[in-house]
């Protein structure tokens, strides 16, 4: 699996700022069997939630075909200003800069929800653990959290913890 994950994630220097590194997984998203095998592998690692949340904004492909494999519904965790009022909001330090991360206040029931978290990738640790924070803060029970690729050498895993992480690739 973490093969396949590296061998098609491409490479961008300098984005989004000068000195970052990003790693784009667009192009696994975007090849079937690729798609089909990390949706298997976050699916194992969710058994027995209600819910899948996903991370804006690549987190929401593979949280919500992860969704539908368990057969659960779907959350999208949307950066800030996206939904419409009310929202339960959170604000976060990224490695290069603040941001916010929003969930709708309405509509949706979290108490005692049994969620798993899944983004595309786990870097400072500061959106995941973010998002850990907001759903706990709303009664969501958070029991592990999920991701394709992790960057080793930033720290992520530490910042997230005591949660449950799994990486699917290791950077």
């Amino acid at each position: 699996m973490a093969g396949l994950i590296a061998s098609l994630t491409r490479e961008v220097a300098d984005f989004p700022q000068p000195g970052v590194q990003f790693k784009d997984l667009t192009p696994v998203f975007a090849d079937a069997a690729a798609m089909a095998a990390v949706t298997d592998a976050l699916a194992g690692f969710a058994a027995g939630v209600d819910l899948v949340a996903g991370i804006d904004s690549r987190g929401f492909l593979a949280a919500a075909a992860v969704a539908d494999r368990l057969g659960t519904g779907v959350l999208a965790i949307r950066k800030g200003g996206k939904l419409p009022p009310p929202v339960h909001a959170v604000e976060y330090n990224l490695e290069y800069g603040n941001a916010v991360l929003e969930i709708p206040a309405d509509g949706i029931d979290f108490r005692d929800r049994r969620v798993v978290i899944i983004d595309d990738v786990l870097a400072t640790g500061g959106t995941l653990a973010a998002a850990a924070g907001l759903l706990t803060q709303v009664g969501a029970r958070v029991t592990v959290a999920a991701v394709v690729l992790e960057l080793t050498g930033l720290g992520g895993r530490e910042t997230v913890a005591p949660l449950q992480v799994h990486s699917l690739c290791r950077m």
